[in-house]
C-alpha cells in the first residue's frame, strides 16, 4: 500500500493476541472415529416360478457376453456430502498426535463456551478458505491453517497489550520484516493476505531452523532467540532439547496444547457438544482494483455491502479514504464484484469528499478545526488523536472538503494505535524481562506508574518479551537541588535504550 503525496489543503484525486485463559478444571475427552454411513442398494425382485414350480435367476436369461447389472442407489439415498473446508483441514493434519491434562483443559474451556465457537468459526468462515489454499501451497500441516483460532478467534481488529495486530498477530518490527507496511493510513499487519502469506513465510522459515513444527509454533509465539536459548541451557545441561523439555515462558508452554485442543475439537465437534459455522470449499472473496481513491462508505455502497463486511475484509486501512495505486487490490465478496465494477463504471458523482492538510507542530488543533468548518472533536474522531492532546505534532490531517455538513460519520479503524502524544515521540521501549512488573519498570525508570500505564493504554499485567513504552523527559533541567537526579534520569534513559536495542 503506498502512500501518496497529497498537496496542502488540496482536494484529493480521486484494525498480544486475543488470548483468553482456560478455566482451571482438567475434563479429558473421548473421541470415536465417526462411523461410515450404509448405503441402501436396490434389491433384485424375486423371480417369478416356472410351469414346473422352479424359479429362474435372473442372470440364467443375460447372455455371456453382456456384464453383470450394476447395482443403484435407491432413489430415497441421500448423495454422499460434499467435502468442505473444514474436512479439507482433517484431511491434511500433518502433526503427531498429542494427549495431556493441558490439552484436555484447553478442550473444556472450548466446549464450556459455545456462543464464543460460534463467533469465532463465523468470523473464520471469511478467510478459512483462502489460508486453506495457502497452506496447501506449501504443503504445510493442516494444523497451521487453525492458528489464527488461538491468536486472535479470526477477529482482524485484534490488538494486544504488545502491540500485536490482525488475525496473525504480528508486532510492528516483525510485520515490517514481512513487508507488511505500516503507516497513518495503512497497517498490512491487518492485512489478510499479506499478513497471511507473511506468518506462512516465518513459519516456514522457523520450521526450516528448528526442524519441529512444535519448536516453530513455539518460536513464533515467544520469539526464536527465546527458543535458542532454552535449548542452548538443556544441552548445556544435557537435557533434550525438544518442545517438551525446554523451560519456555507460560504462555508459550500452553501454545502447542491450545492448538491441538483446538484440531481435536474441529475433529469432532459433535463429541464436546459444539457446531462449528459451515464453510463451504469455493472462494469468499476475490481481489479487485479500482485504480482510483474513494471515500470507504462510498466504495461498500458501490459493492452493495456493510461497513462491517467492508472492515471484515479490508481492515488495514485506516481512514475514510481509501488511497489506491494502480496494483492496490481490495478484497470484496466475490458475488459483490459485478455489482461493484458495473457501478463504478455509470457512476458520475464524485468519488471524495475529504481532502489533506499539513499542520505545523504546536499549532492548536482548535484552530485547525475552526478553519475547516468542523468540530475539534470531529477532527480528533476521525484522524484518531486521543482527546487529551491538545496541539498537532506537525503530522498530515484529514479534513472534510466542504465542512461538517459534508463528512460522512466515520471513526478511525485504526484505535488500537497508541495516542498521539507528543510526551512519546522520542520513547524508550523497554523488553519485559522475567521478573518485571510495572512497578520495578516504573522505579526503573523513575516516572510514576500511573504515567507508564497510560502510555500503554492501561496495561497492568505483563509478560516477558513485552515491549513497554516510556516516555523521556525533554525538559531541559533546572538548576535545583534536583539537578543530579534529573540527570541520573536521562543516563538510565540512554542506558535503556541501548540495553533495548541490544535485545
Amino acid at each position: 500500500m503506498s502512500v501518496l503525496a497529497l498537496s496542502a489543503c488540496a482536494p484529493m484525486a480521486v484494525q498480544h493476541s486475543v488470548k483468553e485463559l482456560p478455566q482451571n478444571t482438567v475434563s479429558a475427552s473421548t473421541q470415536q472415529p465417526a462411523e461410515t454411513p450404509s448405503v441402501k442398494i436396490n434389491q433384485q425382485a424375486a423371480p417369478a416360478p416356472q410351469a414346473d414350480g422352479t424359479q429362474t435367476s435372473p442372470a440364467a436369461n443375460i447372455p455371456a457376453f453382456l456384464p453383470a447389472p450394476i447395482p443403484t442407489l435407491a432413489a430415497n439415498t441421500p448423495a454422499p456430502p460434499q467435502i468442505d473446508v473444514w474436512q479439507r483441514i482433517r484431511n491434511g493434519y500433518g502433526m503427531r498426535e498429542q494427549d495431556s491434562k493441558q490439552i484436555a483443559r484447553y478442550e473444556q474451556w472450548y466446549a464450556s463456551r459455545p456462543e464464543y465457537v460460534e463467533r469465532m468459526t463465523e468470523r473464520g468462515k471469511r478467510y478459512l478458505y483462502f489460508i486453506v489454499e495457502e497452506v496447501e501451497k506449501r504443503g504445510m500441516p493442516m494444523e497451521i491453517a487453525l492458528l489464527p483460532m488461538i491468536e486472535s478467534a479470526f477477529n482482524p481488529g485484534a490488538y494486544s497489550t504488545a502491540r500485536a495486530s490482525g488475525i496473525w498477530q504480528f508486532i510492528p518490527s516483525t510485520g515490517k520484516h514481512f513487508g507488511m507496511e505500516q503507516n497513518w493510513w495503512y497497517d498490512g499487519r491487518r492485512d489478510v493476505v499479506s499478513a497471511t502469506k507473511g506468518a506462512l513465510d516465518y513459519l516456514q522459515k522457523l520450521h526450516d531452523q528448528f526442524g519441529e513444527w512444535d519448536l516453530a509454533l513455539a518460536a513464533y509465539n515467544c520469539g526464536e532467540n527465546s527458543v535458542m536459548r532454552a535449548q542452548a541451557r538443556n544441552r548445556k545441561r544435557h537435557l533434550p532439547t525438544n518442545y517438551a523439555s525446554l523451560k519456555l515462558p507460560k504462555e508459550t508452554r500452553g501454545y502447542v496444547p491450545k492448538l491441538m485442543a483446538v484440531k481435536n475439537i474441529v475433529s469432532y465437534p459433535e463429541s464436546f457438544g459444539l457446531t462449528l459455522t459451515e464453510v463451504p470449499n469455493k472462494p469468499y472473496f476475490a481481489e479487485i482494483s479500482a485504480g482510483r481513491h474513494m471515500d470507504v462508505d462510498l466504495f461498500a455502497e458501490m459493492a452493495g455491502i456493510t461497513m462491517e463486511e467492508f472492515v471484515a475484509l479490508n481492515p488495514a486501512h485506516n481512514r475514510p479514504v481509501i488511497l489506491q495505486a494502480e496494483d492496490d487490490v481490495l478484497l470484496l465478496p466475490v458475488e459483490n464484484v459485478a455489482i461493484f465494477n458495473a457501478n463504478l463504471e455509470s457512476t458520475r458523482q464524485p468519488l471524495v469528499s475529504w481532502q489533506a492538510c499539513p499542520t505545523k507542530k504546536g499549532e492548536d488543533l482548535q484552530d485547525v478545526a475552526s478553519r475547516y468548518g468542523i468540530t475539534p472533536e470531529k477532527l480528533r474522531t476521525v484522524n484518531g488523536i486521543h482527546r487529551s492532546v491538545k496541539v498537532s505534532n506537525g503530522q498530515t490531517l484529514l479534513v472534510p472538503l466542504n465542512g461538517e455538513q459534508a463528512a460522512n460519520e466515520f471513526t478511525a479503524f485504526n484505535t488500537n494505535l497508541p495516542p498521539t502524544d507528543n510526551s512519546l515521540l522520542n520513547a524508550v521501549s523497554h523488553t519485559v524481562r522475567r521478573g518485571d512488573t510495572m512497578s520495578s519498570i516504573a522505579r526503573r525508570y523513575h516516572v510514576r506508574l500511573s504515567s507508564l500505564q497510560s502510555w500503554n493504554r492501561g496495561v497492568k499485567i505483563i509478560r516477558p518479551g513485552q515491549r513497554i513504552l516510556v516516555a523521556q523527559r525533554t525538559s531541559t533541567p533546572q538548576r535545583t537541588s534536583k539537578h543530579n537526579h534529573v540527570i541520573k534520569t536521562s543516563t538510565n534513559m540512554q542506558k535503556a535504550k541501548r540495553n533495548s536495542a541490544n535485545t
